[in-house]
């Protein structure tokens, strides 16, 4: 198997208010294949996709149920400190909830947490020992 991701699928519970998370509060845009059951969002090198978590869940033949700690986040590193701070703030006066203000953090970085409408955690991190190409894909490490 080749070492890559394609799709990072999340299940959620009301697709339009993900859309609207997604769009608005991100200000990403879904891509033409997007319908009125699944959405696709263009990242750097991967997609996002947002299914309903019900219908996912049947896809994949597991039980839906469930809640609290999902043992997994999403990353959005940036390029300074200063970033991080002007990203938290902006979705912060969108009224998403904020679970960690930013902060330096015992790896040598400094980030906070959001969550998104179904509770998935999103580190908005400065990590001092990656680097960035032009679109925002990691490279390596210094």
């Amino acid at each position: 198997m080749e070492q890559r991701l394609t799709i990072v699928g999340l299940g959620v519970n009301d697709l339009q208010t993900s859309n609207q998370f997604y769009e608005k509060v991100f200000g990403w845009k879904k891509l033409p294949a997007s319908n009125d059951d699944i959405s696709f969002f263009q990242l750097n090198g991967i997609l996002l996709s947002l299914y309903p978590r019900e219908k996912l869940a049947e896809d994949a033949q597991v039980p839906h149920e469930g809640s609290g700690f999902k043992a997994f986040s999403l990353a959005y590193n940036t390029r300074t400190k200063e970033e991080v701070d002007r990203l938290i703030k902006d979705v912060e006066i969108k009224g998403v909830t904020i679970l960690k203000h930013p902060e330096e953090v015992f790896w040598g970085g400094y980030s906070g947490y959001i969550a998104d409408p179904d509770g998935n955690l999103w580190e908005i991190a400065f990590n001092p020992f990656l680097l960035l190409d032009e679109i925002g894909n990691a490279i390596e490490q210094k």
